[in-house]
């Protein structure tokens, strides 16, 4: 008998329940590594001597990540999304091990280069996982455990992370993550992770070592932007050639139309790109900004950072119970999102209360919230059989390479006008306005197909 999407099971029924936990386990590491790292960093950094590479240590993770992320999706589609995730977990590992050990902070950069490979094969495998074994009415819920999976990470990594570094020290932030990394893994297979097993006679498609070239190219291009826009004008040199790499090299990545937005799903990778890029761009700024020109501590700030991530889980929680339509979360989501740096950006003036800081940053973790799941659940949907892990992909490329350019761009900006602030903010705002505008031509279409499909 044909079990009805009214009475499917939930996420979290005895039938999925070992698969659920599994996943927000593994994922809740992958976060909590990611925000406990970017805490200790500049005391690791100082140890080691190593405080020129310490741009580096961040660029060789996203460089990493991007070439992982479409081997993985190559991989996910012709073997199913377990080989990845486990070659991935073995690669986070050896990634973690390698820098706790490391004498010198050139080890390190190269073990947070593992560790980058190790995350982009896992996150693009997982979207894979979560097309194969959830049915379709679930995969809202699922994104929104994703999205809730950082919540716990954003708040408490950061704090546990200074508690280790300073009683125990760095090294061993590294370490205790790759102590249960394996377990939560193995947690994910005994759920039934060995359901998703297999490919899903994808046809074949172009070179996938073609694929890895340009992949490498753009991580390069993107590790030049991030590093030269951290130089001041002795970085535009390094700006430029990133900028022209990336020309050449994005377009291969992605599928035909995206950078025009076409309508339907080579709309996707752009419209992710440009609202999460505004937003962790304009998230540089404003710690920054709350320390320097409010004199809040960096903990105070932080909890500003904080309220967002509550936001980002709540709206994704929201989607999840499919109150609202999939154009207000895309659409809507956008314009929260500029809303809310526009309002951040009026904390500069002394007579507004620090207050409105925490509300804005909730309004634009809503607007997120809602958005990033929604174009992974209609990526999913509109995908063909066997096409997941390479749409999965682009997502991951757009939003590594938009963040990075939006990051960038944003930076130079604040240090050419002398810090400023509102010139800064103003560009991210920008950015979620295009998203907004992105929106409507991404759901434009809803037939199932590739990507490459819908752009032809």
């Amino acid at each position: 008998m044909t079990m009805t999407a009214e009475r499917a099971p939930g996420v979290l029924s005895s039938r999925y329940r070992g698969l659920s936990v599994g996943l927000v386990a593994l994922i809740m590491l992958v976060a909590f590594e990611a925000m406990a790292v970017t805490t200790a960093m500049p005391v690791v950094a100082r140890e080691l001597g190593g405080l020129h590479l310490y741009n580096l240590a961040f660029s060789a993770t996203l460089a990493a990540s991007v070439i992982a992320t479409v081997l993985g999706g190559r991989w996910s589609d012709r073997s199913g999304p377990m080989p990845p995730i486990a070659a991935g977990v073995a690669a986070f590992v050896a990634g973690l091990l390698l820098a706790g050990a490391a004498p010198t902070m050139e080890v390190l950069v190269a073990g947070r280069f593992v560790q980058g490979l190790g995350a982009g094969l896992i996150q693009v495998a997982l979207y894979v996982f979560v097309a194969r074994v959830y049915p379709p009415e679930l995969h809202p819920k699922v994104f929104a455990l994703f999205s809730a999976a950082w919540v716990v990470p954003s708040m408490v990594g950061p704090t546990i992370a200074g508690l280790v570094a300073e009683h125990a020290g760095w090294r061993w932030i590294f370490y205790g993550v790759s102590l249960i990394v394996v377990p939560a893994a193995l947690l994910l297979w005994r759920g039934g992770g060995d359901r998703a097993t297999g490919g899903a006679g994808a046809a074949d498609a172009p070179a996938i070592g073609g694929k890895l070239a340009w992949a490498a190219l753009t991580a390069v291009a993107a590790a030049l932007i991030q590093y030269g826009s951290a130089l001041g004008l002795g970085g535009v040199p390094l700006l430029a050639a990133g900028g022209a790499l990336l020309a050449v090299a994005l377009p291969r990545l992605l599928p035909a139309g995206s950078l025009r937005a076409a309508r339907g799903l080579p709309s996707g990778p752009v419209l992710r790109g440009l609202a999460y890029g505004s937003l962790m761009a304009a998230q540089v700024l404003i710690p920054l900004m709350l320390t320097q020109e409010r004199g809040l501590s960096l903990a105070a700030a932080g909890v500003v950072l904080t309220v967002g991530a509550l936001g980002w889980s709540a709206g994704s929680w929201i989607k999840g119970r499919g109150t609202i339509g999939n154009m207000t979360a895309l659409r809507g989501g956008a314009l929260m999102i500029a809303a809310g740096i526009s309002l951040v950006s009026l904390v500069l003036v002394d007579a507004v209360p620090i207050g409105l800081a925490h509300v804005a940053m909730a309004i634009s973790g809503l607007g997120i919230g809602m958005l990033h799941p929604t174009v992974s659940v209609l990526v999913l949907e509109m995908s063909a059989k066997g096409e997941e892990g390479g749409n999965a992909a682009a997502l991951g490329v757009g939003e590594s390479v938009f963040t990075v350019v939006a990051v960038a761009v944003s930076g130079a900006l604040f240090t050419a006008t002398g810090q400023g602030y509102l010139v800064g903010l103003a560009f991210t705002v920008l950015l979620a306005l295009g998203a907004a505008w992105v929106a409507p031509r991404f759901v434009h279409l809803a037939g199932a197909g590739t990507l490459e499909e819908a752009a032809s």
